[in-house]
């Protein structure tokens, strides 16, 4: 997978989509932040969303969706939320 600085990207768009379509998904590096270029098909099919990139540039392989799906290994099982304390009304149908 490569990475683009965004003024390089924007004068080779053609070329990063190019290789976004042969390689796989490209980044793009704007500032601080990181942003992926990748067909629908890749998208859809979930290659998109292998892609993980942390502070340091590095990719786990880690999927998206298995990381929004498994709770945080910071020890909190569950969320309580306080029950309401006044009274309901009664509404008419």
């Amino acid at each position: 997978m490569a990475t683009w600085g965004a003024t390089e990207a924007k004068a080779k768009f053609s070329a990063v989509l190019n290789k976004a379509k042969k390689e796989g998904p490209q980044v793009v590096r704007r500032r601080d932040e990181e942003y992926i270029v990748a067909t629908k098909v890749q998208f859809e099919r979930g290659t998109a969303a292998d892609v993980d990139v942390d502070e340091n540039g590095k990719t786990s392989g880690q999927r998206l969706w298995e990381r929004l799906r498994c709770p945080p290994e910071d020890g909190i099982d569950d969320v309580d939320f306080p029950r309401m304390t006044g009274h309901l009304r009664k509404v008419d149908f």
